[in-house]
Parts: structure tokens; C-alpha cells; sequence
């Protein structure tokens, strides 16, 4: 039987310790302009140079005039190329304000980038382009920036995915929001020479160009956020095990990861590497012949890779075989409770969702009988961990099945699903946290947004059902119609985010919101997003998952 449960995670398919910044090992950063390097020191940015602005549509920055659009009354949009990448090669800054994809059209939105189920024409290998919202009246003391990174198992997704305009959401929380894109897939993490992580040298060029050019508009280089979802999430969890990117952010938002895959060891990268070398016709110091494969080539491999990725190494997992790689020179730690856990001070934002599962358990039967638990958790987790999970008092219905009464499995392996895959997972990285230095907050939304394909799982257009994707409409105030809950919620969460970008803290000064309060060592002080209370313990307890029964990145010594 198929591992089910290690494919819930393609849900995401439907859809300067000084202000300078650092640069990216072995990249060749050229020279900024002196105004430019002297303008983001804070103290003389404030005194010497003002923002430039002409109109709230061209904004004269460091590297050339920015001209923007109306994206709505009260929100402007930039769109713009943060650098240039030539064909599995390292992200070059650029030197010049330039649209995306050489367009002349300011309105112009940047093409994703290279990936499966969208025509050719919708995608362009140059994609490295992030999309800027800046408020019509910005304060003139210098404001945030929140960076979001999007989701979509590190194989789709773009800037201009459903409901990420960032227009409601900066003028919400008062700040700049940049959408941003990186290379997906096997152009940005099998690079057939060896090499690693180029998606995550991509988001570092992105935050060292957001601190030359956000002085401009009116933002605080000192304070750029990151945040994004699913395996946008988990690369932001990468970005904290990544020492030289440490000064380009000051907060994390972590919204849906799914933490209990980990990062990929350099043996499962290599053995990939070496399948994914085999589907192509070039070798892998050929650059003239690798230059000349045809995207459509590039990408059957890469799906050839994504499906059989688990049977060449299971802690590739069947839902995200392309990820961060723990390579011990960009990312240096697992980040997890695998390997010792470093010194921390950064504040964090950790949430789930109700119903992370959902919608591969409910989307891939209509229904379960109970007889089907033993054998999907098996085929899942194998010998010991099974019996342990099958005979726990949180996934058994011994006592109702007992009275004869007819058990669906798809809520047992939903709740197990979410519990290990994400809600637990996180709840331990988040005691990491905090035994380590660093202060950690952690949330689960029960009020969501469906987001835009998951209504095709009945089970998620229920009323209380909450799957994964559905907190993304609601931090960005993107819902459609919101109903009374989600409106207060969107308000809640911006207002909270605000606060986040500019304290650490998500509890905003004199705000009448429930205290949310940082986790502890044992118990992380989960708040219900949407409702009131703390989000009940269960299985997520320190003794049950991480110790009774190991997370993958235990088992597989990732």
C-alpha cells in the first residue's frame, strides 16, 4: 500500500550585524554607489538623506528610478528583477532598478518561475523578481518590510499566486510587503554539479536588495520580517540555520511547515543528484550541453525525480524530495532535535492549522473502514513506530469500536497526519527554541479561508474545518466576502504582525487582544487563532512524539 501519509504535504500543490548586508558566499557582489552605502546606516538615512520620492509612483533608489503602479487606493505596486541567475549558476545582485522579465510596462507582473502545470509562456527562467506593496502614506520615521517567501513543495507557486496581493496587508500593518520568487524545482536545488541550495542563495540575494531599496520608499533596513507557508516555511527555517544570512532578517514568521520531513543530509542530496544526473544527456561538467536542454526536458526529470525520489531514499519523503540541504557550509545545523541545537536569539512566530492533513487523507478516499488504520500507518512509519501509534490512546478508538459503532480512519489518519507532520513537529522545534535563547510564539488557526482549490475536497468546505492553505487569505486580508470570524481574525492576525515586525513581540501596546505568550521549554503556551483559550495539548506532549515515537528526521538520521 502506499505511504499515504508521506504524500500529505503536496497540498501545496494546488495552489548585517551592521545595516550593510552580507555577501553570499562565493558571490561576487559589485560595488554600490557610495550614496547608496552611506544612505542605509540608519542614523545618517534619517538626518542626510530623506526619501526621494517624486510621486508615490517613481521613487528615485540607489540603483535607479523605481516606477510603480496603483494597486489599490491605498497601496502602490513595484515590480522588479532582484538578480540575475544564468542556467544553474549563482544569483547575481543586479546593479540597476529593471522590470521583470525586460518588460516596459510598469503594470507588468513578473512571469513565474520554470514549472510543471503551466503553459510555457506563463513562466520565464528569468524569474528572479519579487513584487514590493508600499501604503500611499507612509510615516516619516522608517518602517518595516515583511519578505514572503510562497509555498507550492518547492515545485510551484509565484509571486502572483492566489491572494498574496500584499496591498491590504502593508497598509494594514503600516509597513512594506515583498512578495518574492525563487527557482523551483531541479533548477534550484539539483545543480548537476554538485552544488546546493541555489533557492536559498536566491531568497539572500533578495533580502540583501531589499536592504539597498527599502531605505527609498520609506522602510527600516534593520527590520525586514521574513514569512511564508508550507515549504516557503521551511525554507525560512533554513534561513535560520544559515549564519551569513543571520543579518539580513530580524524576525521569522513560520506559518505551516512541515517540520518533521527536516533537511536533506548531503548522502540523500547526492543520491538524488546522481538519478537526476542519469535523466539527462549531458554530463554534469557540460555546461554548453546542459545550457542547451530545453526547459520541457529539464522539468520531465525533475518529476521523474519527484516520483521516485522515496524509493532511492525514504527520507527524500514521496511530498518534498527537493529541499534545503544540510551541506555544513550555507546551512550548518538540522535545526532539529536529530543533532545538537545552537545558540538562538532571533524572535519567532510558529502556526498550524486545524486540519493540515485534510486534504490528502480526504482527497485521496472517500472513505476508510477502520480496518485500513493499521495498515496505511505501517506502511508509513514501518515496525516499532506503528504499534506504538495504533495502540495510543490518541489515534485508537478501541473504546468505540468496542460499542459497535462504525469508525471512518480518514479522522484518525487526519489527526495523525497533522499531529506529526506539523502540529507536533512544530511544537518541538519551538521548545528547541527556546531552551536555546531564542523566544518563540506559536498559534493554530481555527478559523480559516478556504483557500482557491481546496473546495474540492468536501471535507474542507465543511463549516470548523480549517485545511492547510486556508491561513494564507486571512493574514494577507484577501478573503473574499469574510464572513464576521474571518474578518476579526484578518484583524487580529495584521494587527498582531505589526507588532511582530517592530518588537518582536505579537502583542501590540494597549491592543485589548488575549496576551499571547511565549513558549517554554515543555510547555509552548499555543493560542487558538480564531478562538479563545490554549490549543489542547494531546499527543504533541514532550514524552509522546519526538520521544516514544520519532519524527523522520529522527528515524532516517537526517
Amino acid at each position: 500500500m502506499v505511504a499515504i501519509l508521506h504524500l500529505i504535504s503536496l497540498v501545496a500543490l494546488s495552489s548585517l550585524a551592521s545595516a550593510l548586508p552580507t555577501p553570499l558566499p562565493n558571490l561576487k557582489f559589485p560595488p554600490i554607489v557610495p550614496k547608496g552605502l552611506v544612505c542605509r546606516l540608519p542614523i545618517v538615512q534619517r538626518l542626510l538623506c530623506p526619501r526621494t520620492t517624486t510621486t508615490g509612483l517613481i521613487v528615485n533608489t540607489p540603483i535607479g528610478t523605481a516606477h510603480g503602479s496603483v494597486d489599490t487606493s491605498a497601496a502602490n505596486r513595484f515590480a522588479v528583477k532582484y538578480a540575475a541567475a544564468p542556467r544553474w549558476q549563482n544569483p547575481s545582485p543586479v546593479t540597476a532598478w529593471v522590470l521583470p522579465n525586460n518588460a516596459t510596462d510598469v503594470t507588468a507582473l513578473p512571469l513565474a518561475c520554470p514549472q510543471p502545470g503551466l503553459d510555457d509562456s506563463s513562466f520565464s527562467e528569468d524569474c528572479l523578481s519579487m513584487i514590493l506593496y508600499v501604503p500611499n502614506n507612509l510615516p516619516t520615521t522608517p518602517v518595516p518590510t515583511l519578505m514572503w517567501i510562497h509555498g507550492g513543495s518547492f515545485i510551484v507557486g509565484s509571486a502572483t499566486g492566489p491572494g498574496l496581493d500584499g496591498s491590504n496587508l502593508a497598509v494594514a500593518t503600516n509597513s512594506i510587503v515583498a512578495v518574492v520568487q525563487y527557482r523551483l524545482g531541479a533548477l534550484g536545488w539539483m545543480q548537476p554539479n554538485g552544488g546546493t541550495n541555489l533557492a536559498m542563495k536566491d531568497l539572500m540575494a533578495a533580502m540583501s536588495f531589499l536592504k539597498v531599496v527599502v531605505p527609498s520608499f520609506g522602510g527600516d533596513p534593520s527590520k525586514v520580517t521574513i514569512a511564508g507557508q508550507s515549504s516557503g516555511a521551511n525554507m525560512i527555517r533554513a534561513l535560520l540555520a544559515i549564519p551569513s544570512a543571520s543579518s539580513l532578517f530580524q524576525n521569522a514568521i513560520i506559518q505551516s511547515d512541515p517540520m518533521d520531513y527536516g533537511f536533506l543530509n548531503p548522502g540523500a542530496q547526492q543520491t538524488m543528484q546522481n538519478y537526476f544526473n542519469g535523466l539527462l544527456t549531458c554530463s554534469k561538467s557540460d555546461t554548453r550541453c546542459l545550457n542547451s536542454l530545453s526547459l520541457d526536458t529539464i522539468i520531465n526529470a525533475q518529476m521523474n525525480l519527484f516520483e521516485n525520489a522515496y524509493t532511492l531514499d525514504p527520507s527524500a519523503t514521496q511530498a518534498e524530495p527537493m529541499r534545503p540541504v544540510r551541506d555544513g557550509q550555507l546551512i550548518t545545523t538540522t535545526l532539529d532535535s536529530s543533532s545538537p541545537f545552537p545558540h538562538v536569539s532571533k524572535p519567532i512566530l510558529v502556526s498550524t492549522v486545524l486540519n493540515e492533513a485534510a486534504l490528502t487523507i480526504y482527497g485521496n478516499f472517500d472513505t476508510l473502514p477502520e480496518a485500513a488504520f493499521y495498515p496505511v500507518v505501517n506502511a508509513t512509519f514501518g515496525s516499532p513506530r506503528t504499534n506504538v501509534i495504533v495502540n495510543s490512546a490518541f489515534y485508537n478508538d478501541a473504546n468505540l469500536l468496542a460499542e459497535g459503532v462504525t469508525i471512518d480512519a480518514r479522522t484518525q489518519l487526519e489527526t495523525l497526519g497533522t499531529d506529526y507532520i506539523w502540529k507536533c513537529s512544530s511544537w518541538t522545534f519551538a521548545r528547541n527554541w527556546a531552551s536555546n535563547g531564542g523566544q518563540a510564539f506559536v498559534g493554530m488557526y481555527v478559523v480559516g479561508a478556504s483557500y482557491p482549490g481546496n473546495d474540492a475536497v468536501d471535507f474542507c468546505t465543511q463549516p470548523g474545518s480549517v485545511c492547510h492553505q486556508d491561513d494564507i487569505e486571512i493574514v494577507f486580508g484577501t478573503v473574499p466576502s469574510p464572513t464576521t470570524a474571518q474578518a476579526s481574525l484578518t484583524t487580529e492576525m495584521q494587527a498582531r504582525y505589526a507588532s511582530f515586525m517592530r518588537t518582536g513581540n505579537p502583542n501590540p501596546s494597549g491592543s485589548s487582544l488575549a496576551h499571547w505568550g511565549a513558549a517554554g521549554t515543555s510547555n509552548v503556551n499555543a493560542i487558538l487563532l480564531g478562538g479563545s483559550g490554549m490549543v489542547p495539548i494531546n499527543a504533541c506532549s514532550p514524552s509522546y512524539w519526538g520521544q516514544q515515537v520519532l519524527y523522520d528526521y529522527q528515524t532516517f538520521g537526517i
